[in-house]
């Protein structure tokens, strides 16, 4: 069996090829709530997360996603909880897609170490190599993550929307018509979402819903009105309600203001991951966290500053039914 190391040294270059054939679906998928309409979201931490400055531990990463997914699902062992969130209508020969975020470029993307955790942690719940596909819009949003453009279907697949294309016709629900990318119309039986936790100069935040931007080939059209209703149209059309299962969020650093591109000056690690099944409930808990820090720093809040993130009450609305925002019936667990 390779060695922690040389399993990560494969991972990178795309071209892992773990056989392993266990089975999914051995247990029932977890419900969204946890009860009395409920939605369950933990936070994770920890302040060692980071072996120096700039550089993450890979088994600290790990040993976080660990923590974070088995207080998710309550089961003790990862490979299991990774089974259950998975759920039992996917078996080993389905498209897992990761989507990533690097449009903030190298100093504010999604971390190259969490995403080599997550993709571990799928092989070992029984997911083929060749049936992981991290992707985003473009060829640089991924490099700037770390990763290397494959598509060979025998190994771990990373490629952006700008190799796969985007579908001939538009899809349209509400304020949203547009053309999504056939990674996750056509690839994908179901997507992870693997946002990093930033401040937005227009939206307020952007985490796991804004996050979905990112299959649209033209997203400008979604921005007005800071990106409400934008967001939680887009979220609404079926394959994005349906595909887009969960959320491992990535806040082991992040930017409170000036975002969604990289500000040094602005940058801070609350050294988390934030998940869960209810995207609403996630990105409420996320901009929570960013209003603790903006207070803590002095500037004030997102809405002192006219930039509230209203897509999140819009996605919990009556017409659109995507989650919860209400803090009473979020059930916040921080392990």
């Amino acid at each position: 069996m390779k060695d922690r190391r040389q399993f990560l040294k494969e991972a990178a270059a795309g071209a892992l090829l773990m056989g392993s054939q266990s089975a999914l679906g051995k247990v029932a998928v977890p419900e969204p709530n946890t009860s009395a309409g409920q939605s369950r979201v933990v936070v994770a931490r920890d302040p060692h997360v980071y072996s120096s400055p700039g550089q993450l531990d890979q088994n600290r990463v790990m040993a976080l996603l660990d923590r974070a997914v088995t207080s998710w699902t309550g089961q003790s062992n990862p490979v299991e909880a990774w089974k259950l969130i998975l759920g039992k209508d996917l078996g080993p020969d389905k498209v897992i897609g990761l989507k990533t975020n690097g449009l903030g470029g190298k100093g504010i993307c999604t971390h190259f170490a969490l995403i080599l955790a997550v993709v571990e942690r799928l092989q070992h719940a029984g997911i083929k190599a060749g049936n992981i596909v991290i992707w985003d819009r473009n060829r640089e949003d991924l490099e700037v993550c770390g990763l290397s453009i494959n598509t060979d279907p025998s190994r771990i697949r990373c490629f952006g929307s700008d190799i796969a294309g985007y579908e001939d016709a538009s899809v349209r629900w509400g304020s949203a018509n547009i053309r999504l990318s056939r990674i996750l119309t056509r690839v994908c039986s179901m997507v992870i979402g693997l946002p990093i936790l930033k401040d937005h100069s227009m939206s307020g935040v952007t985490f796991a819903m804004k996050n979905m931007f990112g299959v649209v080939h033209w997203p400008w059209q979604l921005h007005g009105s800071g990106c409400n209703p934008g967001v939680a149209d887009l979220n609404c059309i079926p394959v994005v309600r349906e595909n887009v299962r969960f959320t491992i969020g990535d806040a082991l650093s992040s930017v409170y203001d000036g975002g969604p591109g990289f500000h040094p000056e602005r940058l801070w690690y609350p050294n988390a991951l934030i998940v869960g099944e209810d995207r609403v409930a996630v990105d409420h808990t996320a901009w929570q966290m960013i209003e603790r820090k903006r207070v803590e720093v002095g500037i004030g809040t997102l809405e002192a500053a006219g930039r509230p993130p209203r897509y999140i009450a819009t996605a919990a609305d009556s017409a659109h039914q995507l989650g919860v925002n209400d803090p009473t019936r979020i059930h916040l667990t921080e392990v």
